[in-house]
């Protein structure tokens, strides 16, 4: 049993050691960090359940999915906020 609920977690702790020179993007950040979230979580609910390895890739996919719907909205803040200082910019002068 003990077997079943770390495995899955030790996995995440790798693939979360993965990114060894520093250059994510903000978008595999957001994505990843969502993603092991969204596992943690769904492991934790799976074993009480009966059944963690699923429990941990629904919650993978998830928080994935939820960490990609984060990032295009923080990216379309920051395309409107360069929009605005641009346009602030161009009319000042």
């Amino acid at each position: 049993m003990k077997t079943r609920l770390l495995a899955p977690g030790l996995l995440l702790l790798g693939l979360a050691a993965c990114d060894s020179t520093g250059q994510m993007t903000p978008t595999t950040q957001r994505v990843g960090g969502g993603a092991a979230v969204g596992a943690l979580t769904g492991l934790a609910i799976g074993s009480i359940s009966g059944n963690a390895g699923t429990g941990a890739l629904i919650g993978a996919a998830a928080g994935g999915a939820g960490g990609f719907a984060w990032d295009q909205h923080q990216r379309a803040q920051q395309r409107a906020f360069n929009q605005g200082v641009a346009a602030g910019r161009a009319s000042s002068q």
